[in-house]
């Protein structure tokens, strides 16, 4: 165990700083934009083309590591990804702003693809789960504390953007640098969205409305906490509470849906959602305190829809067609990620700030509801339960050691069936 994380170790440390910078630019975006005039509108939109990016890059990029291999392509997506962030501060106008957080998107899911397929070839079927949890909790603990790094100077100058682009460049360094001999890519086949969407409807479903809300709070989150008065320090902590809230609940609510029907845990941790949006929006008037332990409950519940509904998916998916399940699914995040920032801004400009709190509130209850009547319209299968896997709630998808994970579970199952 320990071998494996040490021959990973540079790895993990190249994903912590993508991580890091990722926390931070994206928080200080929101504000930045807010500050040079932008309506709420505009803002989500800017926002939300870097998941426009990603969904183009779950596509695209793999064909560029393909092309010119895992370090080329690593360093030519660093080196674009910490041009983009730099370019910010040459022209303020958002639809210049748009295009490069489409650049940004596509970048990084190429650059995480890169991570991810190395770390799994590095990995054993035997410890897989634990490196899995292991690079989850990076993910959290990078984008969390980036948060933090918005106090290293002012939102309405140019010096955090540099701050940015030096720690996206910084993320090359340990990745050129390893000795580790580079994974062969592959390009898994995607499976139709309708197929997909009738091996598990309540899966797909809790999908896309977990990555419309996990996107828009990532992108959303510090404009809300401009919009309400909190200061440069408030916000960081507002937005570092929900992240690290989602990594502390990831496992527990993991092992309960293992043991439970994953649609009823499903459900009542959209019920759960949906209350912490009502807290947060009542802790808006109330201490600072009481506002980052009620979103802190909010990132803890929400984070865990993700999860719970892909494996959900793979639970009703045939053995045989995991890798496609698994590319789908990212797919279908991607949507629904491209979509959330938008809604969310509407709803902001339209009710005020709470407004994406309500978005929150109906996604969720629409969830609730979809599942209630699928529950009802087929009977749960429990014999070919798949194991839950965390996920990150920020965006970032862990597709390549998710599928690895779920598929060493399945051939060890299927080793010991053939034993006894």
């Amino acid at each position: 165990m320990w071998q494996s994380i040490r021959s990973i170790s540079s790895l993990l440390f190249s994903f912590a700083m993508l991580m890091l910078g990722q926390g931070m630019i994206n928080t200080l975006l929101g504000l930045r934009s807010r500050i040079e005039g932008f309506s709420t509108e505009t803002t989500g939109l800017i926002m939300t083309g870097q998941f426009v990016g990603m969904l183009i890059g779950a596509v695209f990029a793999i064909r560029v590591i393909a092309a010119v291999g895992h370090i080329r392509s690593f360093a030519a997506f660093a080196s674009v990804l910490s041009v983009a962030v730099l370019a910010h501060v040459l022209f303020t106008d958002p639809i210049f702003w748009f295009f490069l957080r489409i650049v940004t998107g596509f970048c990084m899911a190429g650059m995480i693809m890169v991570v991810e397929s190395w770390v799994n070839e590095k990995s054993s079927n035997e410890n897989r789960g634990k490196i899995l949890s292991l690079y989850m909790i990076t993910n959290y603990i990078g984008a969390g504390t980036g948060q933090f790094m918005m106090l290293l100077g002012d939102p309405a100058q140019f010096q955090l953007f540099v701050i940015g682009s030096m720690v996206y460049s910084f993320a090359l360094v340990p990745l050129l640098l390893t000795r580790a001999k580079a994974p062969t890519p592959s390009s898994p086949k995607r499976m139709a969205f309708k197929k997909l969407f009738l091996v598990s409807p309540v899966g797909v479903f809790g999908t896309v409305c977990a990555a419309m809300s996990n996107s828009s709070l990532n992108s959303m989150g510090a404009v809300f906490g401009k919009d309400v008065d909190l200061t440069i320090p408030q916000i960081s902590s507002f937005m570092a509470a929900a992240i690290f809230g989602g990594m502390l609940l990831q496992f527990p609510i993991g092992r309960i849906s293992d043991r439970f029907d994953r649609r009823t845990v499903l459900i009542f941790s959209s019920l759960l959602t949906i209350g912490s949006c009502f807290a947060v929006i009542w802790a808006t008037g109330q201490s600072f305190i009481i506002l980052l332990a009620a979103i802190a409950l909010y990132g803890g519940m929400s984070f865990t829809i993700y999860p719970i509904s892909a494996s959900q998916v793979n639970d009703m998916a045939d053995r045989k067609e995991l890798v496609q399940v698994s590319a789908g699914l990212l797919i279908a995040y991607g949507v629904g990620a491209s979509l959330g920032p938008t809604i969310a801004a509407q709803f902001m400009g339209y009710f005020g700030p709470e407004g994406i709190f309500m978005f929150f509130m109906i996604n969720n209850s629409l969830l609730v509801i979809f599942t209630i009547v699928r529950i009802f319209q087929r009977q749960r299968h429990l014999e070919s339960k798949a194991p839950f896997m965390p996920l990150g709630g920020n965006g970032m998808s862990s597709k390549q050691l998710y599928t690895a994970a779920i598929k060493a579970e399945t051939s060890s199952k299927n080793e010991n069936n053939t034993e006894t």
